[in-house]
């Protein structure tokens, strides 16, 4: 907005541009500046451990100056006491050592080439780390493809991997795998989704942005909450990840001291989000809101 940025000299270096992302299509503007005269305030899906400073500028700047802002996620937390059902994979997890399971996933609509992929599962192999890699149709091919194939993965590389990993073709329990004791680790393409489920979970992330709002949420949880690190930089996004490099970013946030610090602030800033939304916070503030103004209006 041409304003001095209030919590640091200058704007956060390296922060990918919301244009170059492509998370600010023009309609989606648009929209938000048609709602923005009669709205009392915004519904978000975060949480004020995590994006407090920044959600109490969009309070006090214009763009929702006076406008009350609720943030009331992470939306969707894992209850381990009241789980039911056991998927596969958390009787694998069951017999692992705490914190020693990497669990990869890259959403249901992100997409790799096939070199893309076999880099992928060569720098798992090559990190010695175990893991459970959710290998769906979205990591085999383009899904706007009418010709979408089955993923291949390196010739004898599941018989070599299973005692090692395993790679699950189908749908897998995220919040349920990231809560349990044995997974220390995410790589993930930071939806935002995934960004909180796994900090409210405390479990670190290897950060693989790919498009929309995940370069910089990928900045957010790298360079500011410092809970992450990255396998792959925006900036390099249209460039082969070599599977040394994947080794090397898994062994860092998995076996060694650099990634441990980055486990025990994940911990710190997972148990602050969790009680935040136990004790209600904004979304007692909201609830209070609209039952003393029964006429307000709120954009989620």
């Amino acid at each position: 907005m041409g304003k001095p940025f209030q919590k640091r000299q200058e704007v956060p270096e390296g922060l990918p541009s919301m244009q170059d992302s492509g998370v600010t299509a023009p309609e989606l503007v648009n929209l938000s500046s048609l709602h923005s005269d009669f709205r009392s305030g915004s519904i978000i899906n975060s949480c004020r451990s995590i994006e407090g400073p920044y959600i109490d500028l969009l309070e006090k700047e214009h763009i929702a100056a006076d406008q009350k802002q609720w943030a009331i996620g992470p939306l969707n937390l894992y209850d381990s006491i009241n789980s039911k059902g056991q998927h596969k994979c958390l009787e694998w997890l069951d017999k692992q050592a705490p914190n020693s399971v990497l669990y990869v996933s890259f959403g249901s609509t992100t997409s790799m080439t096939d070199e893309q992929i076999k880099e992928l599962a060569i720098g798992l192999e090559q990190s010695e780390q175990k893991f459970i890699w959710v290998f769906r149709h979205a990591d085999e091919g383009s899904i706007f493809s009418e010709d979408v194939k089955r993923g291949e993965l390196p010739e004898g590389y599941a018989e070599r991997m299973k005692e090692v990993g395993m790679v699950v073709r189908d749908w897998a329990p995220q919040l349920q795998i990231l809560g349990h004791p044995s997974t220390g680790g995410f790589m993930s393409h930071c939806g935002w989704n995934s960004c909180t489920e796994s900090i409210s979970m405390g479990v670190p992330i290897a950060t693989w942005p790919m498009n929309f709002d995940q370069p910089i949420n990928a900045f957010l949880v790298t360079n500011i909450l410092k809970v992450s690190i990255p396998v792959n930089q925006w900036a390099q996004q249209k460039e082969l990840v070599s599977s040394s490099t994947v080794a090397k970013a898994i062994k860092t946030l998995m076996a060694s001291k650099e990634g441990e610090e980055m486990r025990k602030k994940a911990e710190e800033l997972g148990g602050a989000t969790r009680l935040s939304v136990k004790e209600g916070g904004d979304l007692d503030s909201f609830i209070a809101h609209i039952s003393a103004s029964g006429s307000s209006r709120v954009i989620l």
